[in-house]
């Protein structure tokens, strides 16, 4: 069965524990985590001038650009949305500790929904295609050092309480996607495929994937954790 892991791994060990040190408040949200390009990282802290420099001095990261202006209510050219005030965005390349994490996960026919950090750890939602494949992820996490706590482990059927921003028609396509190979690299099966394979067309499934991933990343902004009544 499906299953979602929720789990939290210190900052030392995957990255960013510099930044934290220098930055009491600091907090992250990665966005399209992971894989390919640098991703996009909202980050927050006491002002933009003592984050960005705290990013720029941590040997744990590569800022490779500065996406996001000063302007309350901007919307970027990626479709992120409006950016808050007290957050500003960046493209970061993170180093060794989370490309093996990433590694790790994605051996084992997972892969990474969130993840975001505060008080020095960070906190990662993963989707996996049966608890035989968190087992093995697990047991290199420990073996590899992670240092993990399991925070929740939940399956596709406890929608109720799996703490997800996801309507139930998202939340299965997504694990649809992922059971067939289309977060793969090279993919498993093509937006067509998939589109077939659920039944719907092909620019029904691209406009709900693309909805899917804003309602995970706004929702990890913004705390909210009730699913959504309705499908938008």
């Amino acid at each position: 069965m499906t299953t979602v892991v929720e789990l939290e791994i210190p900052a030392d060990r995957l990255g960013l524990a510099r930044t934290f040190d220098r930055v009491s408040t600091f907090e992250f949200q990665v966005g399209g985590m992971i894989g390919g390009s640098p991703p996009l990282v909202w980050a927050g802290g006491q002002d933009r001038a003592t984050v960005q420099t705290a990013l720029e001095s941590d040997p744990s990261v590569e800022l490779i650009a500065s996406v996001a202006n000063d302007d309350a209510g901007t919307t970027t050219d990626d479709g992120v949305g409006a950016i808050p005030s007290d957050r500003w965005l960046y493209r970061l390349e993170f180093g060794d500790g989370v490309k093996l994490f990433e590694e790790i996960v994605t051996e084992n026919d997972g892969a990474i929904l969130t993840a975001q950090g505060r008080e020095n750890r960070w906190m990662l939602k993963l989707l996996f295609h049966d608890r035989e494949s968190v087992s093995a992820c697990h047991e290199l996490l420990e073996q590899y050092e992670f240092t993990v706590n399991v925070t929740r482990i939940s399956g596709v059927d406890d929608l109720a309480t799996a703490r997800t921003p996801l309507t139930e028609t998202q939340y299965k396509t997504i694990c649809k996607a992922h059971e067939l190979g289309y977060f793969d690299v090279p993919r498993g099966v093509t937006l067509k495929e998939l589109a077939a394979e659920l039944d719907i067309s092909h620019q029904a499934l691209s406009e709900r994937l693309r909805r899917s991933h804003a309602a995970l990343v706004s929702a990890e902004l913004s705390d909210r954790t009730a699913p959504m009544e309705i499908d938008p």
